[in-house]
């Protein structure tokens, strides 16, 4: 059996978490492959909203397993709030999740490395979550990290102490205020917390389950043009947030995987800085963010908003060999007598229909093409027939331009506002 791979498209938060847990009754795991708790995928159903930020979205159904795997950072201390908010609610967490031993570890002295980059950085800032996820892929790389299957072992308080030294000595070179002692209490109340979860060698427990038939879904988080390697660098996550992370991040082979389903926006969005070609810094955005309820999961911070970029898209579909797609939230636009696309951007003088190098907001233009909008409420839609023509035609344009069928629209956060076409 194959594996499915369900991931963002733009810049993050498009709604990978409600589609996930849509479709999660169809597979036997859901698997998160990289990423930590900066991602915030949000959930809604009976009336409740859920955000999760390291438990996979397959979490509220009942005989679904989830893996956490071994290319996410997990937070004891997020993770153990998250999990006493679904023991709360029912959810039986040690039953239905299981955590990599090879996943590593944010200390409390990760976020803190965190925050003084940030602060030397000045204007140049990133726009990190100040989660502590970029330094501790940093000691990943740097071979100092530590992972989860070390908690289990007689030498992980050396170990941890060994790396907090490191990382205070770098702290000393920076005027950051700080109580360790404090911020040490939350984090091995979680590590006590994750010995009781069920800690496994993911890779074996995936590709034995692929050999006994079981169906696996593989959650992304974050998008693709907040990749390492493809994004808008530098400002971009500290992860491969493409179809390629998959591999690396739950060890499965690429000829291994079938399904690629990606995520979009009717719009676009984007949180922090960096450039962002369809941005409308003005009346319309703003109109777009209130409507759209654009504010992080995570952060709680404004999210910048603009209109659907086809070059960009274009892009995150080829890199990640795409084989469906899902448009979200074309309810925001309902109240809009006409909406643009950006078709092409004017780069360097040319006009080109394709990502570049560099989309910094100097040397690149949007051209957009005006697109007559529906202007209909549709979140009380529940099936295709019952569209507006303007926004089938919207969706067959983007289809033919995409060159991919798009097999689900989204008309609300609610499960039930979930169309399959």
């Amino acid at each position: 059996m194959a594996v499915d791979v369900l991931l963002g498209l733009q810049w993050g938060d498009e709604g990978k978490g409600k589609i996930v847990d849509v479709l999660t009754p169809n597979y036997d795991i859901i698997a998160r492959f990289q990423g930590g708790p900066n991602a915030g995928h949000t959930l809604e159903f009976e009336g409740i909203k859920h955000v999760l930020h390291t438990i996979p979205s397959g979490i509220f159904h009942k005989g679904v397993k989830n893996v956490v795997g071994n290319g996410v950072v997990i937070d004891p201390v997020i993770l153990k709030v998250e999990i006493d908010k679904l023991l709360k609610m029912g959810v039986d967490v040690n039953a239905q999740m299981l955590i990599s031993k090879k996943a590593h570890l944010i200390l409390p002295t990760h976020k803190l490395l965190d925050k003084a980059s940030e602060i030397a950085k000045g204007k140049n800032k990133i726009g990190s979550t100040l989660k502590g996820i970029g330094p501790t892929y940093m000691d990943k790389t740097g071979r100092n990290g530590l992972r989860i299957g070390d908690i289990l072992e007689p030498t992980f308080k050396s170990k941890y102490e060994a790396l907090v030294a490191k990382h205070l000595n770098i702290l000393k070179h920076h005027n950051l205020d700080y109580d360790l002692a404090e911020l040490e209490i939350p984090f091995f109340e979680g590590i006590e917390t994750i010995k009781e979860l069920t800690a496994i060698d993911s890779e074996h427990y995936l590709n034995n389950a692929m050999k006994a038939g079981k169906k696996i879904l593989a959650e992304g988080a974050q998008g693709t043009l907040l990749d390492v390697d493809f994004g808008t660098y530098p400002f971009v996550t500290s992860s491969n947030t493409t179809t390629a992370g998959t591999s690396t991040g739950l060890g499965i082979a690429p000829n291994k995987i079938k399904n690629v389903i990606g995520i979009f926006k009717a719009y676009c969005t984007r949180v922090g800085s960096g450039p962002f070609p369809s941005e409308e810094d003005n009346q319309t955005g703003e109109r777009i963010r209130q409507l759209g309820h654009e504010f992080g999961a995570t952060t709680g911070r404004e999210r910048r908003c603009g209109w659907i970029d086809l070059p960009a898209l274009k892009y995150a579909i080829m890199i990640n060999g795409v084989t469906e797609l899902s448009m979200m939230k074309a309810d925001v636009l309902d109240t809009f007598e006409s909406i643009k696309v950006c078709t092409h951007y004017k780069y360097k003088g040319e006009v080109i229909d394709y990502f570049p190098y560099s989309i910094n907001e100097n040397e690149i233009e949007p051209i957009y093409k005006e697109v007559k909008a529906w202007n209909t409420d549709l979140t009380k839609l529940r099936n295709k027939a019952a569209f507006p023509k303007e926004l089938l035609d919207y969706v067959t344009y983007l289809e033919k331009e995409l060159e991919t069928p798009i097999t689900i629209v989204s008309v609300g956060p609610d499960r039930t506002q979930t169309i399959e076409m």
